[in-house]
């Protein structure tokens, strides 16, 4: 029961560091498998969550460091059928998606899952720093860093914007 209410997270977290699905889904069913195992060891120091957390991250992590080991899979894109309705914001939504999937790409594996944490989990950063096991303040810098380099992957893309963009 535990481990069905708290799937989809954990999922949710592995999709993220590591962008494809088949990969993430890999990573999950290793984390729930070492959260099983595990559970002993739960000292409840931290929310349950937290503990969750930093094992599927640490499992997605794993997972990407078996990756740089063989080709990356390209993911294939359904076709969407034309007569559905809105289907032009779903055809956009998906773009969106694949551009930003591959801009995560981009960034190292441990500032994805900062990141990924932060923006899709909605931890603070004390709770990453615990999920993570580092400082406070080297989440700090790793979320910084993963956003700034997703801003310049993805481009300034909002119009008017007041922001600086690093260029005279």
């Amino acid at each position: 029961m535990l481990l069905d209410r708290h799937a989809d997270r954990v999922y949710a977290v592995c999709r993220r560091v590591l962008v494809n699905r088949e990969d993430a889904r890999d990573a999950a069913q290793e984390a729930l498998l070492a959260i099983t195992r595990g559970i002993g060891r739960y000292d409840g120091r931290a929310q349950f969550t937290t503990w969750m957390y930093r094992v599927a991250t640490n499992a997605a992590l794993d997972e990407a460091r078996r990756l740089r080991r063989r080709p990356e899979p390209v993911d294939a894109v359904d076709a969407v059928p034309a007569a559905v309705a809105g289907a032009a914001d779903l055809a956009t939504s998906v773009t969106d998606r694949l551009v930003l999937d591959a801009a995560l790409l981009e960034l190292a594996p441990d500032y994805r899952a900062a990141v990924a944490l932060r923006d899709l989990v909605g931890l603070d950063y004390a709770e990453i720093a615990r999920v993570l096991d580092i400082p406070i303040g080297t989440v700090r810098s790793r979320i910084a860093r993963g956003r700034s380099k997703l801003a310049d992957t993805l481009g300034n893309q909002t119009e008017g914007s007041d922001r600086p963009t690093g260029t005279s």
